[in-house]
């Protein structure tokens, strides 16, 4: 089923964490795959949560390449938003190592938004930060570096390994100030859903310990019922 518009706004109002524990309820991967690494951070951990479909790239900047530069190439990059299931967001993986300039700059990002693009990941490094920022476009980066080098991009639309992880052409990204979780197609619109009620559980213990004078008798009882509603749930999203 396609990922609809109001699956995505939904999941636009929820954390990326959030968004790592309900997929566990699921039991559809190991809980220690399908998110980015600690390299991977978010430039303006202030934004909202990015949300969007990857549009793959690998990247180069260490040495000239043999034709072409990133500017021509960036017009065939757009020009494939149009094969993903809904916004872009770009991910690169920078081949060179260590990176040796930067992936993006203003007018790069400023490009990809016009596109419709909601954000953008490179395992390599961004710049014009002050300006990105001013864009609204949220960035996640292994770093930062004032020059862009030999900018060139190598190939679009294919698997790149970024933060620890391939990452496929129009996997379903999710990112916020915490790092960057891919979300299994078929499986979205059930997380969507089911979210606000695992909040709800969490919220039991959290207003627990605002108590005055919590003691570890009330910690044990709001505990056992927050995990008799995670187990309901967990059982219930079996079933589908």
């Amino acid at each position: 089923m396609p990922i609809t518009s109001a699956t995505l706004e939904k999941l636009r109002t929820i954390d990326t964490p959030t968004i790592c524990n309900v997929i566990e309820l699921f039991n559809v991967r190991p809980r220690n795959t399908g998110y980015m690494d600690g390299r991977i951070v978010a430039a303006f951990p202030e934004m909202p949560p990015m949300v969007g479909f990857a549009a793959t790239a690998g990247f180069r900047s260490a040495a000239p390449p043999r034709k072409g530069d990133a500017y021509a190439s960036t017009a065939d990059q757009v020009e494939r938003f149009a094969e993903l299931s809904g916004p872009a967001v770009v991910v690169f993986q920078d081949l060179d190592n260590p990176p040796a300039a930067a992936t993006f700059g203003e007018v790069m990002c400023t490009t990809y938004k016009a596109f419709g693009a909601v954000g953008l990941i490179t395992s390599g490094a961004g710049r014009d930060l002050q300006q990105v920022r001013a864009l609204g476009f949220p960035v996640f980066t292994n770093g930062t570096i004032c020059a862009h080098g030999y900018t060139h991009i190598l190939n679009i639309m294919t698997p790149v390994h970024v933060g620890g992880i391939v990452v496929y052409p129009d996997d379903l990204l999710h990112g916020d100030c915490n790092g960057v979780t891919t979300i299994p197609h078929d499986i979205a619109a059930d997380v969507a859903d089911v979210a606000d009620e695992f909040i709800a559980a969490e919220a039991i213990v959290l207003g627990a310990m605002r108590e005055p004078n919590p003691t570890p008798q009330r910690l044990r009882q709001a505990v056992a019922e927050m995990r008799s509603r995670v187990d309901a749930l967990r059982a219930r999203v079996a079933r589908r």
